[in-house]
């Protein structure tokens, strides 16, 4: 197995965690391969990321042109996307040697030549005021926002930035779209659920657009924005024993009540 570990050097504490991973590397007989976030390159068949969310969005992105599946090891604050752990190593280096993984295709979005696994979020120039958008699917009017800004994701992303903003939790194994609006200034403004191979158009009625995708890049300010399903799927690699409904638990801890929080101090 050519193995390659995708470290962020902007992240706090990656060259001690990064250490102790080598070291079981090596412990394990396992060739690899230390690579930065930001000159990311083909040819190995099995990627571990070093970093947060952030870290592994950018690198799913990447490795979904190759088909190759990614395992993160979570240096961020939730690391939703991230496996574990740096105190739970030994149990990955294991798994990754014997090959006791899973992998899971996760639908991306494309617009142009820009890809996206969580969101796309478009918001109009300004900052300082709401922005009026026009929604249309498959080319036919759907309806206007006042808001400050719109967000089609992904299941993927919705735990992301489309749950802070009032979307649904969806189950990555459900091949649909989520357009959330931000902040409406309408009380019948709400999440839209709809298939994946939807073609969603975003225009402005009075100003440019600024689109993030995955939070991280920006596209050219856009009168128009179309957004459809990627014919690439990113590939992520969880442990065997783990799946959504147990990441929802311990990473969202979804269903405990705040009473329970508080006993835990």
């Amino acid at each position: 197995m050519k193995l390659a570990v995708v470290i962020n050097h902007n992240v706090s504490n990656t060259k001690n965690v990064l250490s102790k991973f080598e070291e079981e590397l090596q412990k394990n007989a396992l060739e690899y391969e230390v690579i930065n976030v930001d000159n990311l390159k083909g040819g190995y068949d099995f990627i571990c990321v070093i970093g947060g969310d952030g870290t592994i969005l950018k690198t799913a992105r990447y490795y979904a042109n190759y088909g190759t599946p990614i395992l993160g090891i979570n240096l961020g604050r939730l690391g939703f996307l991230s496996q574990t752990g740096t105190d739970n190593i030994e149990k990955v280096i294991q798994c990754i040697k014997n090959n006791s993984y899973k992998v899971q295709e996760r639908l991306m979005l494309k617009s142009g030549n820009f890809v996206a696994l969580n969101d796309f979020v478009v918001k109009g120039c300004s900052t300082t005021r709401t922005s009026k958008f026009s929604l249309k699917i498959n080319d036919k009017f759907v309806c206007d926002y006042i808001a400050d800004g719109i967000i089609i994701s992904t299941p993927t992303g919705s735990t992301a930035y489309g749950l802070s903003a009032g979307g649904p939790i969806l189950s990555p194994d459900i091949d649909c779209l989520v357009i959330v609006p931000i902040c409406p200034h309408t009380l019948t403004a709400r999440p839209l659920v709809i298939p994946a191979r939807e073609k969603i158009t975003i225009s402005s009625m009075d100003e440019l657009l600024n689109v993030a995708i995955d939070g991280q890049e920006y596209s050219d300010k856009i009168k128009e924005f179309n957004i459809g399903m990627s014919d690439k799927k990113a590939k992520l690699a969880f442990l065997a024993d783990d799946d959504f409904y147990s990441i929802l638990r311990n990473k969202l801890h979804w269903g405990i009540s705040p009473s329970s929080f508080a006993s835990d101090k």
